[in-house]
């Protein structure tokens, strides 16, 4: 017989999975559908091919918001066996020629190193001291009003300043570096108001609470995800690409162009025509390599760094991102890494080998294979890091979809990373007072392209829920989330 679900979500990637928990702790009939034969989209673990006892991080590595996000701070990971170790070093920023660019998890250890600390304490300080009030402006709905106007007045005059030319009151090449690097990990044109949100949170984040390291890999956010799902009577079907419009109430853990050959002519025009329009932004190739040995850094602090930005200067970097945007490679590409092992060993199997994982900025996409231009940057920091290399997993841009349909070029942020789109929505040029809700009846999205954006949170899923309970079932009334 037949099983008729109340929601459907299309899509298993942390805010679909987020949706799917909380409509079935409403008590609602709820199942997953996902295209791929494995579960978690952006938030996945696999083995290497060749060296099963080393673990991949299909695409997020390090979770930044693991600890500070709304909704898995409800969720309460920690609570359902999920480890996040967090490191004494954030993040570093290698440097050509000098000692590179540290942010601790101590800011004033942080300050005391950098050339001219005061200034990134200027920058930061009052952020971490309110690094919550923060979260819920970044985080937010961008439909409600802050809970704290002067938190959202010092966050937006620090915007100004870092997502404009008026950028160089951070004083210090290298601090700098360090605020430009963290920037980076949304791909955009520097400097700009988006990647200058994306850095102030993530580098407050860094000093407040850390950046965790899952404990085993990404997977294990989704493994908590999925029994707590399954615990309240949720199904997750696997390999099932969906061609034609489920039954009942949808929602889309998707890019929104997903819409058009699913709904075809019963789009309404004008919504089917901002779908068409709707572009996404440069790619990301991506390169795992199993290393036989720790990275010979020329700075030796950086052995104790879990995520690394190899881009170089400030300069360097907003050349290579200007480039990207122009449709060019750059010749120093952005390069965003992580050695899960540094705070997980567990990642080290029984003969010493562990996974570096890289990230290169490239064209949207993309055909180019990284793993030499990557490798070429990491020699300039780390000479001798070729010889260790055992293995080298490329994915050009132009592949990456084959792994997360979402990521169309390579666009990790399925089209979502721009000021414009975090406040107006996934319809490209029309904007929606309710984003999450489409001009569809009972159809919904709650992927990354939604409100407040990319990045491993779940707060797209929590928001969709929120009007999806509200307009479908009448439920106004949020289900909790913890164990207790």
């Amino acid at each position: 017989m037949d099983v008729t679900f109340d929601v459907t979500i299309v899509g298993s990637g942390p805010n679909g999975l987020a949706l799917a928990v909380i409509c079935a702790r409403a008590g609602l009939k709820v199942q997953v559908v996902e295209a791929q034969p494995t579960l978690g989209g952006g938030a996945r673990t696999a083995a290497d091919p060749d060296f099963p006892g080393v673990l991949h991080d299909v695409c997020s590595a390090v979770h930044p918001l693991a600890l500070a996000s709304p909704f898995f701070a409800e969720f309460d990971l920690p609570a359902r066996g999920v480890q996040l170790a967090v490191p004494e070093i954030a993040y570093a920023n290698p440097l050509p020629g000098r000692p590179a660019a540290v942010a601790y998890r101590d800011l004033t250890r942080t300050c005391d190193e950098l050339s001219n600390g005061a200034s990134w304490r200027r920058l930061l300080g009052p952020m971490v001291a309110d690094w919550g009030g923060m979260i819920s402006v970044i985080l937010g709905d961008k439909r409600s009003l802050p809970d704290s106007l002067p938190t959202a007045l010092r966050l937006g005059v620090r915007m100004l300043g870092q997502g404009t030319p008026a950028w160089g009151l951070l004083n210090g090449d290298d601090a700098r570096a360090l605020f430009t690097g963290v920037a980076a990990h949304v791909l955009s044109r520097m400097p700009s108001l988006t990647a200058a949100g994306a850095g102030l949170m993530l580098a407050t984040l860094g000093h407040a609470v850390g950046w965790p390291i899952p404990v085993g890999g990404s997977r294990v956010i989704t493994d908590a995800l999925i029994a707590d799902l399954r615990a309240h009577g949720g199904e997750l079907t696997t390999d099932a690409e969906v061609t034609s419009p489920p039954t009942g109430v949808v929602a889309y853990d998707t890019a929104p162009t997903a819409l058009l050959p699913i709904y075809g002519d019963a789009l309404p025009p004008r919504y089917a025509k901002a779908l068409r329009r709707y572009r996404f932004g440069p790619g990301v190739a991506k390169v795992d390599f199993v290393l036989s040995d720790d990275i010979p850094w020329s700075d030796p602090r950086l052995g104790q760094a879990p995520t690394l930005h190899l881009g170089g200067t400030r300069a360097q970097m907003a050349r290579a991102e200007a480039d990207i945007a122009a449709g060019r490679h750059a010749q120093w590409p952005m390069v965003l890494a992580a050695s899960p092992h540094v705070a997980d060993p567990g990642r080290i199997d029984g003969r010493g080998r562990r996974p570096f994982w890289t990230y290169a900025h490239v064209p949207a996409g993309s055909t180019l294979d990284a793993t030499e231009a990557v490798t070429g940057i990491m020699e300039r920091f780390a000479p001798g890091f070729r010889d260790i290399v055992l293995a080298a997993r490329a994915v050009p841009a132009a592949r990456m979809a084959d792994h997360n349909a979402n990521y169309v070029g390579g666009d990790i942020g399925v089209g979502g990373n721009s000021a414009w789109r975090a406040l107006a929505g996934p319809a490209g040029p029309l904007p929606r007072l309710d984003p999450w809700r489409t001009p569809i009846p009972r159809v919904y999205l709650c992927s990354a392209a939604t409100p407040p954006g990319g990045g491993v949170h779940g707060m797209a899923g929590y928001y969709a829920a929120r009007t999806l309970l509200r307009r479908e079932f009448g439920i106004t009334a949020m289900p909790r989330l913890g164990l207790s």
